[in-house]
């Protein structure tokens, strides 16, 4: 049976958690690989998905991620799609406090004066 891999990175802008994952995942690019397999029986060429996975980053209790060290964890390629669109749901949200410092980063004419 011919098989074949396709490869994307998704990019998450806040800390997320999947049911296939161990605790919150930290926001931040990740990889993912879905496997398929083709359907022999039909008149015309299509796959079918035989699984997702998640590339995490390697890393012990309390340490930085390591270069070069990953784990690959099998996930429900639905709820990936459901966490990245609460994901970017969330992101166009501020809250108020972030939105005053945004608005003064972005109007830096409106910024008191400091006196000595």
């Amino acid at each position: 049976m011919m098989t074949r891999t396709i490869a994307k990175t998704v990019t998450f802008r806040r800390p997320f958690a999947l049911s296939g994952l161990e605790g919150v995942q930290p926001a931040g690019t990740y990889a993912v690989e879905t496997d398929e397999e083709l359907i022999p029986t039909l008149s015309f060429t299509a796959y079918h998905r035989t699984a997702t996975w998640l590339r995490l980053p390697g890393r012990r209790e309390g340490e930085v991620p390591s270069a070069g060290v990953s784990e690959v964890v099998a996930i429900d390629p639905v709820e990936l799609e459901r966490a990245l669109a609460r994901d970017a749901a969330l992101g166009e949200t501020v809250s108020e406090p972030e939105a005053k410092r945004r608005s003064i980063a972005d109007h830096p004419q409106q910024q008191k004066p400091v006196s000595s």
